[in-house]
Formats: C-alpha cells, sequence, structure tokens
C-alpha cells in the first residue's frame, strides 16, 4: 500500500491548511501540558523522550507488569535490558513506563529500571491500571511511595499524556468466559476505547472468549487488525500462543508502512480511540491450537475449581499453563514480546517517516511537551555529566595501586559431556554441547582490583560502563563487593562489557567470546577524568589491561609515569597483547628500554608472550640502537645459551622459544612472569648491581649471566622456574577464568608495600592465592585475604 512520491505531495497539498490549524492547536493544548506536566508532582517524562517526541523520533512505549507481575529478579531486569535494546537496534527510543516511588515515569532510566524490576514479587509492588494511578500517586503524598508495574491501560494512558501513540506489548486482555454475567472484561479494552494509542500484541490469549472480546472492542469504537506476516487472504486473529485462533480477523495489515498510514490517519481525523493491531507469533514457537485449547480447557476448570476469580483468575490460569507445557510457554512468552517490540518499532519509524514526508514533523495530537531547545541542551549537559567520574563527588583517598581495565559480566559455560557419550574433554565443534553455565562480576581489571582490596591493598579501579541495565547491575554489584565507583565512569549510548569463557571438562579455557567496546571509546577521559585523579592519588603501581584501544593505553602508560608510578601490564589474551606495541612507528610508543623503561612488570601466559615478541619484532624494537646496548650489556654468551637455559627451565620451553623471547623483552619490560599453568610461573628478570642474588649460593644456578661490574645500572639477567608448591587435581577445579588475574593482584600489592618482601616469596603466596580461585565459584575467591600476613 505504499504511497508513490507524487501521491504524497498531493496528500500533503490537500493537507496543509489542515496540518497548520491541527498544528496551531497542538501547540496551544501542548503548551497547557507542558505547564502542567512541568509542575505535576505525580508525572514525569526523561529528556530524552522529550527530545525525541519533538525532533519527531520514532518512541515506542513498553509497560512494566510484565516485569513486576510476570517474570522474577533478575530474569526481569535482563529482560526489560534486551526489549530497550531492540527498540534501539532497530531505529527507535524505548519509553519504559511504570510508577517509582509514588511518582508516574515516562521513560524509566537503567537505575529506575532496576530499582522497579528488584521489587517485582513483592506485596507492596502495585499492578497499575487506570484506576490505580490516582491511588499510587495520591498514597506518595503522604508518605507511602510505593512502586507499581502499568499493564497495558495504564500503559496507554501515560504513554498518551507524553505524545507517545505506538505501544508494544506481550498479550491483549479481554473479555473473559462468561464474561457477559459476570461483566468480568479487562480495562484494556475500555482503554482502548477512550486514548488514541495503538497497542502491537500477539492477541488475547485463548482461555479468554475471543469473539465477545472483538465485539467489545468493535462497540468501543477500536480499529483492530492482524499483520498478514506473509500470509495471502485472509487470516484468523492469533490467540497469543497459537497464531490460529479459528476466527477472522476483522482487517489484514500487510506490512508495518501499511500500519503507519493508518495510525497517520487516525491521528488527522482526530478520533481519539486507539487501534489494536495483532502481530502473530512466530511458526517455530506457536503451539497448535488444538494442543493448546485442550490445555486451557484444563487450566479453566482448575480455576472454577480453586475459586479463582477477578484479578486472581489469570495469574491462576497462566501458572497451570505453564505447568502444563512443561514451561513451553515461558519459551513463547519471549519470543512473542521480542517479535512485537521489533514490529512496533518498525512501525513507529515508519509513522516518523510519514509525518516528516507530510509537513507534520513535530507536533504529536496531544503532546505534553512543547519546546524542544531548553530541554535539548539540558539533555546534553546531562549526557556530558553522565560520563563525569564519581572521583568529583569523593574525596581523595590514599591509594597505592591504580587498576585501569575492564569491568565486565561474565557468563562461564564449563562442557560437561555425557556420561560414555565422548572420550573427549573438549566441547565438540559445530554442535551443542552439553555445560553447566553460571554468570558474575568480572572483567580483568576488575578481578585484579579484587584480589589487591582482599590481601588489603588500597586500590581504585578505573574502568567504563555503559549507561544500560547491565551498567547499573555491574556499578551495584562492584559496590556491593566493597570496590569504590569512584574511578568507573558510565559511557551512554554505549553497551557494558561482556565476557564469555567456554571451558573444556577440566576447566581449561578452549574458548572466549569478549565485547569490550566500551573500552574502546574513552580515549578524551584519559586525559580529563583519570589523569587528574592520577595526579592527586600519586599511586605506586599503575596496573593496566590490554582491553583498552592502543591509542588509549599508550596514554595510560604515559600519564602513569608522568606520576612516577611504576606500570604493569596484564596482556589480556593473545590478540590483545599486541596492543603494546601497535604503533606505525616504534618512536611513537611511550617505551624506553632500561632504566628509562615504561613497562616494570608484565605478566603473559606462553602463547601471549610469543604475541607480544611477535609485535615488539613488527614494531622495530629489535632494531633500535637502545635496544642493542641493553642486550650486549646483558653479558650473554656469544656461542649461545641453550643447553643453560635447558639447566633452568627444560627442553621443551626451550624448544617453544618460551625463555628467548623474555630475554629479548626484558629490555623493555625488567620483569617479566610467564604464566605456565601447572608448570608454575617463569621468571625472567634483569638484575640491578647489588642484587642479593648475584651473590647468594641458593640463586647462583638461577644467575642466566651477569653484566661487567663496572655497569651502574645492569647487574645481571635471573630467570627462574617456579614449580607451585601444591598441584590442584581436575575435579577440584570450578573455573580458570580468574586465577591469572588473582595472581597479578597479590603479587603487585606485595611489591606495593613500604618493604615488599622478596619477588619469589610474593610468587609463592600468589600462587596460593591463585589455587584459591581455581576452587571458588567466584572469579576471586574472597578466601585470598587469609594471605595478607604473608606479604
Amino acid at each position: 500500500m505504499g504511497l508513490r512520491p507524487f501521491d504524497m505531495a498531493v496528500l500533503r497539498c490537500n493537507m496543509l491548511p489542515l496540518i497548520r490549524n491541527r498544528v496551531s492547536y497542538c501547540r496551544g493544548f501542548g503548551r497547557m501540558l507542558s505547564a502542567r506536566t512541568s509542575q505535576n508532582p505525580f508525572l514525569r517524562i526523561s529528556d530524552e523522550i522529550q527530545e525525541a517526541i519533538h525532533s519527531n523520533k520514532p518512541v515506542v512505549a513498553l509497560e512494566t507488569t510484565i516485569y513486576t507481575h510476570g517474570f522474577p529478579y533478575p530474569d526481569n531486569t535482563a529482560l526489560a535490558s534486551r526489549l530497550e535494546s531492540l527498540v534501539r537496534l532497530n531505529g527507535g527510543v524505548p519509553a519504559t513506563i511504570g510508577v517509582l516511588n509514588g511518582v508516574a515515569c515516562v521513560g524509566l532510566s537503567a537505575e529506575e529500571i532496576i530499582e522497579l524490576t528488584a521489587s517485582a514479587g513483592k506485596p507492596e509492588t502495585r499492578k497499575l491500571s487506570r484506576r490505580d494511578l490516582g491511588y499510587i500517586c495520591g498514597l506518595g503524598m503522604t508518605g507511602m511511595r510505593l512502586n507499581g508495574g502499568t499493564t497495558i491501560a495504564g500503559t496507554m494512558i501515560l504513554a498518551h499524556l507524553a505524545g507517545i501513540r505506538i505501544f508494544a506489548t506481550g498479550g491483549l486482555g479481554g473479555v473473559h468466559r462468561g464474561g457477559e454475567s459476570s461483566m468480568d472484561i479487562s480495562a484494556d479494552l475500555t482503554e482502548l476505547g477512550r486514548t488514541p494509542v495503538t497497542v502491537i500484541s500477539s492477541g488475547c490469549k485463548s482461555f479468554l472468549d475471543i469473539p465477545r472480546t472483538l465485539e467489545y472492542l468493535e462497540t468501543q469504537g477500536v480499529g483492530v487488525g492482524t499483520f498478514a506476516d506473509g500470509r495471502e487472504g485472509k487470516v484468523d486473529i492469533p490467540a497469543f500462543w497459537t497464531r490460529e485462533s479459528g476466527i477472522q480477523s476483522p482487517t489484514v495489515i500487510r506490512d508495518e508502512r501499511e500500519a503507519a498510514a493508518i495510525i497517520f490517519a487516525q491521528s488527522f481525523l482526530g478520533l481519539s480511540s486507539g487501534l489494536h493491531f495483532a502481530n502473530p507469533i512466530s511458526p517455530e514457537h506457536s503451539i497448535p491450537k488444538a494442543q493448546i485449547d485442550s490445555i486451557m480447557e484444563q487450566a479453566i476448570l482448575d480455576a472454577e475449581r480453586s475459586g479463582s476469580t477477578g484479578s486472581d483468575n489469570t495469574p491462576f490460569v497462566l501458572a497451570k499453563i505453564r505447568e502444563l507445557t512443561g514451561g513451553r510457554t515461558v519459551t513463547a512468552n519471549r519470543a512473542l514480546i521480542e517479535s512485537n517490540v521489533i514490529r512496533g518499532t518498525k512501525v513507529a519509524c515508519e509513522l516518523a517517516k510519514l509525518e516528516a514526508q507530510s509537513g507534520r514533523s513535530l507536533d504529536r495530537i496531544y503532546p505534553s511537551i512543547e519546546s524542544a531547545g531548553p530541554v535539548a541542551e539540558k539533555n546534553e549537559a546531562q549526557n556530558t555529566a553522565q560520563t563525569l567520574p564519581d572521583v568529583h563527588k569523593h574525596p581523595v583517598t590514599p591509594t597505592d595501586v591504580f587498576v585501569a581495565g575492564s569491568l565486565a559480566l561474565d557468563l562461564s559455560c564449563d562442557y560437561t559431556p555425557v556420561e560414555g557419550s565422548s572420550t573427549s574433554i573438549s566441547p565438540i565443534s559445530h554442535s551443542s554441547n552439553p555445560a553447566r553455565i553460571s554468570q558474575g562480576l568480572g572483567g580483568v581489571g576488575r578481578n585484579i582490583a579484587t584480589a589487591l582490596r582482599y590481601v588489603g591493598a588500597r586500590v581504585r579501579l578505573c574502568s567504563a560502563t555503559g549507561d544500560d541495565a547491565a551498567g547499573i547491575a555491574a556499578r551495584n554489584m562492584l559496590a556491593a563487593q566493597g570496590l569504590s565507583l569512584a574511578g568507573v565512569i558510565k559511557k551512554p549510548s554505549t553497551p557494558t562489557a561482556q565476557y564469555v569463557a567456554v571451558n573444556n571438562a577440566h576447566k581449561d579455557l578452549v574458548l572466549a567470546m569478549a565485547d569490550m567496546s566500551v573500552m574502546e571509546k574513552c580515549r578524551s577521559e584519559v586525559d580529563t577524568i583519570w589523569k587528574p585523579s592520577l595526579e592527586e592519588s600519586k599511586p605506586r603501581w599503575l596496573v593496566v589491561d590490554a582491553n583498552w584501544d592502543p591509542d588509549t593505553l599508550q596514554r595510560w602508560i604515559m600519564h602513569g609515569r608522568s606520576v612516577n608510578a611504576r606500570i604493569a601490564f596484564e596482556p589480556v589474551s593473545v590478540g590483545k597483547s599486541r596492543r603494546l606495541f601497535a604503533s606505525d612507528s616504534s618512536d611513537d610508543l611511550n617505551l624506553g628500554v632500561s632504566p628509562d623503561h615504561a613497562i616494570s612488570l608484565a605478566s603473559p601466559n606462553r602463547l601471549e608472550l610469543a604475541s607480544m615478541h611477535a609485535a615488539a619484532r613488527e614494531a622495530g624494537i629489535f632494531d633500535r640502537d637502545d635496544w642493542w646496548q641493553v642486550i650486549d650489556a646483558m653479558g650473554l654468551s656469544s656461542s649461545g645459551s641453550r643447553d643453560r637455559l635447558i639447566s633452568i627451565v627444560g627442553a621443551k620451553l626451550v624448544d617453544q622459544g618460551v625463555p628467548q623471547q623474555s630475554i629479548q623483552l626484558l629490555p623493555l619490560i625488567p620483569t617479566i612472569l610467564t604464566k605456565l599453568g601447572d608448570k608454575g610461573v617463569l621468571i625472567t628478570q634483569m638484575l640491578r648491581p647489588g642484587d642479593d642474588r648475584l651473590t647468594a649460593p641458593g640463586h647462583s644456578r638461577y644467575v642466566l649471566s651477569r653484566a661487567d661490574p663496572s655497569d651502574k645500572i645492569l647487574g645481571g639477567i635471573y630467570m627462574r622456574l617456579l614449580a607451585p608448591a601444591q598441584k590442584i587435581s581436575a575435579s577440584d577445579v570450578i573455573s580458570v577464568n580468574g586465577a591469572g588475574d588473582t595472581f597479578l593482584g597479590i603479587v603487585i600489592a606485595g611489591l606495593a608495600k613500604d618493604k615488599p618482601k622478596s619477588l619469589i616469596d610474593l610468587i609463592h603466596t600468589a600462587q596460593q592465592g591463585s589455587r584459591m580461585t581455581l576452587r571458588s565459584n567466584e572469579a576471586v575467591s574472597p578466601e585470598i585475604s587469609t594471605l595478607v600476613d604473608q606479604l
């Protein structure tokens, strides 16, 4: 039904007088409502929604009863985040609507969604229809500040007050069976008859009286149509979990543009009733009509026997259906609500296009806001403020260690092969695998900071989250664990970092996927936010992980050096470890050689070490004169040191090139602790003149070479493989993901002391801590706090 350009031009010319008259009316009415809402203590419309309405952006209303009285916490929080993301991904602006602390809110923030969803299931959390809005908001005046999820009716009213005309939800209420006698009719239907909002749902559930529901909607003057969804000719109106209800839809809508044209016309005709567009559940999630009808009949019979009537009827019936279908309806629920949100957003986008093409681009029929200018300026200021660190709200406190790295939500998938099905300990590629899956708070930077805090170091984490529900959850969890938020900023319109680890049956990492894009969008904040914080605190150590983009990483190193902090580098992964040397020219890197080195310590695993070595070679590091000067000063044997290396670390590591690679990186990183799993840790270190290990008999076998006695900077090269004092069996390992981060955190905590113990002692203690984490469900085991006295 798409309108041709010529048709649209004619339509625009013919309607221009009407448009001008209605816009004039709308603006006058808008001023009145704007004044009312700006002074209204019971209604708050977010700045983002106000700006979107005035800018003619496609806004989609989302209800909250599904969160407060549908899904349990925290599943409801995840669903809320998912639905808002779907709106944004499809080009719209989500407006989640609910009542929080006695105030009706249009456009809940991520923090507010968390607060509302966390109150799900509590008796004081209300289910709010038209009749309840005045009650709950009025009680707020008396000090009873209650929360509530808005039903379809409640959401329609508040959406209409904000000027939102598209509302996507799961299912519509209807006339209950026997409603002709009981008058049990959902308020959703009467609201559709008097509020000009289009509701997109999957129809009403088949335990309701669908024919009488359609009759009631017709009496109320509500237009009802069903999306063809690829079908030709007449179609049934869907019945929520099934595509076919056996009842023909009053009209058929071919696509989103056709739906938008209907809404567009309805608005200009000045009709005060709403529209209901039914979007059928996808074929793969649809439950056959005969099957769901049989289950419905049983659920209704059970409800009658239990005496569940009125508002108690629907929850009872839904719970019984979920039980009888073995939970299949829960999966279908998620699928259909996501589909409806996507469909609703596409309709909103098409409507915005029609309004822009017709010249009616700014005003809605009953806008509650009048001018975008001040709002837009305020919104921009707020967005800027959101990136400001909490450090401006906190006094400067003494800090031993700054950790600049990722804060993420972690998902760990441990392969659990079915007994007798396979001898392999690794999951099968290109196939679904059984696993135990757990989630929690992680991120390399966060893990290291947590380890530091557990063992008594004064630490500040510098990281970033998105301004989304996941980010709010991460920040709340971080605060609950006792880590300061002073250095954690929020980045608007950016997703919070997430990490997914796939481990084999022995809990060893097989594959990991990470979205750390938020960490690659913080270049300016390093200079404007974190650098002043570094200068105020002057930490002894700065730990930087490789989740930052190369430019940001170099900025961290530069600012760390400017406050004379020693810098430790955590490579994170094979690919990201290269970022330390990522530059068009080695002269552009903030990486001098000893004694002017930037990085004091690094803790790669074997593969990360090889990757760092390759990146340094490609960057031309090994061609620099200053690098050669340090290598020459090491006093290594000109005839080769293979036999000497084998005597210290064994032939296998020498054949893999591990000691050779670490030696070649030493001029830039004087201490390299290479993590080798159950083989232990390989120490490769440049010793200063006068170091006790150069003369102590117990260390002589580990002194690989000695520099010229006249050298005042370099005393020799120390290499030692420290095997763990105690090995842990595979059956005792719960997760490997935070063991390396625990190790580095404990080492740095020890080195940050006024009088640090020897590196050997610190490594032994750190290995104990790693074993504790391997046995823990946490990314970093709280048990490591028992190691404080060993540091």
